[in-house]
């Protein structure tokens, strides 16, 4: 059994069948529009310049050994989302310690798929050796913030006005995952 497939066993599925692979530059793309819906959204990432393919295969170009970038695909094999491992930092004392992140095309939100995705990228974390998982959420990004919580997140404290978006000052919310 392959590694994808006996975590496929053990990890929530979602209502309708998904696969989680290590995303090749034949998804990049679709990655790419994936954020730009968050971005231009406004109240999700403190990104505020659209992706394109050629920006995702550089920053994906840039990773470490211990960083990976996944794609949920659809039965069609298409990319209906993509989750991300990495580093905290590039200090050796941070060395296992990784921050991860998920989204999904909006319209396949509230089927499970960003549960599936995420408990994937927690097994892959804990097979890497990392043991402090962080998220960075908006404040104001509610639904992010209970979604977390139920992946087992906790709230380990909030950043008072640490950026601007859409020229108001943001708090973010630092969530942490102790793997055990």
């Amino acid at each position: 059994m392959t590694m994808n497939a006996q975590l496929h066993a053990e990890v929530l599925m979602p209502l309708t069948p998904a696969y989680i692979e290590q995303a090749c530059a034949d998804d990049f793309p679709v990655i790419a529009d994936i954020y730009n819906e968050y971005i231009l959204q406004g109240d999700t990432t403190m990104e505020e310049d659209l992706f394109d393919a050629d920006r995702i295969h550089r920053w994906v170009s840039g990773f470490h050994d211990r960083e990976r970038l996944f794609a949920l695909k659809n039965q069609a094999h298409m990319v209906i989302g993509w989750g991300v491992i990495k580093r905290f930092s590039d200090r050796a004392g941070y060395r296992t310690t990784c921050e991860t992140s998920v989204y999904l095309t909006k319209s396949e939100c509230g089927k499970g798929y960003g549960t599936f995705l995420k408990k994937y990228i927690l097994e892959i974390c804990k097979q890497m050796g990392y043991h402090h998982l962080v998220a960075r959420v908006l404040a104001s990004n509610k639904a992010s913030i209970a979604y977390n919580i139920r992946l087992g997140y906790e709230i380990a404290g909030i950043q008072k006005e640490v950026g601007i978006k859409n020229g108001q000052w943001e708090d973010v919310v630092l969530m942490q995952y102790i793997v055990k």
